[in-house]
């Protein structure tokens, strides 16, 4: 597993000259939020569809 910082090196490596500060820290951002969505999934810490949709649809009670 890559540390952050070489994660960050070859995102922006990826980007075009043309990227600004924004596209830049979006990047990262995205990359950070994906990164620990893939963490809780393999701790476990996740809520199944059909419950979701069921609470949402004032069904879970």
């Amino acid at each position: 597993m890559q540390s952050a910082k070489q994660a960050a090196k070859e995102i922006i490596d990826h980007l075009s000259d043309q990227a600004s500060w924004d596209d830049i820290m979006y990047e990262l951002y995205v990359k950070q939020k994906i990164e620990e969505g893939l963490a809780d999934i393999e701790a476990g810490r996740t809520i199944p569809h059909e419950q979701v949709k069921a609470e949402l649809l004032g069904n879970g009670d």
